[in-house]
């Protein structure tokens, strides 16, 4: 039998678990799938693109579990009361192919971007950065902000959105928040300057500059994390030719990534294999490094992971029948029959 989990659901494992320690598990189970890497069959998603959007598909497998996640990107849709992010995903059996989890993902793919974000910071941003400028303040602001604030020790957030109203919600959610100092901005450059980590997670799929050359430090990281698809760009060129760049799946993230601007010889460094002491991260205080980050398959193959084992210890979830259940693996016809009566009965 299939285990759905809900929005609800989520939103009670959080309240009983905590947000920071939901984040740090995603961290720790993101960093041990990164680790192993080669065990994985790995694709870029798969994308149909609209003039208004883009849906998504992004599978991967190892030899025990596959996943998929269904995910969408309209930033209109907040015109007509709906998220500019929705997904689920699923969790299936490798051996058998039976899906064992189906789970909402809108709520988690904030969580495990915010989770990946720190992931990559911890190895790539300075030893003592205690303070990031967070550009784009919409549905996943609130995520990142607390990530680094609890999971890395960032104590002072600068804000900065074109919409002003979404800084100041960002700002009444961080209010109580102990130890964490916020500063709303009128510009990008104001919120960046002397920052030690930046986060761009904005939503407008065009070919911006947000983050442009006269606004980088020595030692600064930047975690790019709204350029996400074709045509779709946070960070001027010039930003990565003074980088170092990391990047989770190199094939994805050279068709969807900032990195789409370069040529196809630009040299970037897969994350993972800073994990595993492959290839060295950050090289010096005085260097400047980004992480590409547009998100891949890998990252809600871990979080579909984590859902389900703390699903299975806090008792959440419901069974779904999903798969009909045969007494004769192959009468499905049978099957049919013998359940119509019970459906129409229910239905009466």
């Amino acid at each position: 039998m299939t285990t759905l989990l809900t929005t609800h659901d989520i939103a009670r494992l959080v309240a009983m678990i905590g947000l920071p320690k939901v984040l740090k598990h995603m961290v720790e189970y993101i960093e041990a799938d990164f680790r192993r890497w080669p065990e994985f069959e790995k694709s870029p998603r798969h994308a149909v693109h609209s003039e208004v959007g883009v849906i998504e598909l992004m599978p991967i497998a190892d030899a025990r579990d596959y996943s998929f996640k269904y995910v969408n990107g309209h930033p209109k849709n907040t015109k007509e009361g709906l998220p500019t992010v929705m997904a689920f995903g699923v969790l299936a059996d490798v051996a058998t192919g039976t899906p064992t989890l189906l789970s909402e993902l809108t709520l988690t793919t904030a969580m495990r971007t915010a989770a990946t974000s720190v992931m990559a910071a911890k190895q790539l941003a300075r030893k003592n950065a205690r303070s990031m400028a967070l550009i784009g303040n919409g549905a996943q602001s609130e995520f990142q902000a607390l990530a680094f604030h609890h999971l890395l020790g960032i104590d002072e957030i600068r804000l900065f959105d074109v919409d002003p109203q979404a800084t100041a919600k960002l700002m009444a959610h961080l209010a109580h928040t102990p130890g964490l100092r916020v500063i709303a901005c009128s510009s990008t450059a104001q919120a960046v300057r002397g920052a030690d980590i930046v986060t761009t997670v904005t939503a407008d799929k065009t070919n911006a500059t947000i983050l442009t050359p006269e606004m980088l430090e020595p030692g600064m990281h930047i975690n790019g994390v709204g350029g996400d698809c074709p045509g779709k760009t946070e960070l001027h060129a010039e930003v990565l030719a003074r980088a170092s760049v990391f990047v989770e799946y190199e094939p994805q993230t050279r068709i969807e990534g900032d990195l789409q601007q370069m040529p196809a010889d630009f040299a970037v460094t897969e994350f993972w294999r800073v994990l595993t002491g492959a290839a060295a991260g950050r090289a010096s205080d005085s260097e400047i490094t980004v992480f590409d980050s547009v998100g891949f398959a890998l990252e809600d193959y871990s979080s579909l992971r984590l859902l389900r084992d703390l699903a299975q210890e806090l008792g959440l979830g419901a069974p779904v029948g999903l798969i009909p259940r045969l007494a004769d693996p192959k009468d499905l016809y049978g099957h049919l029959m013998a359940e119509a009566p019970v459906a129409l009965k229910r239905a009466a």
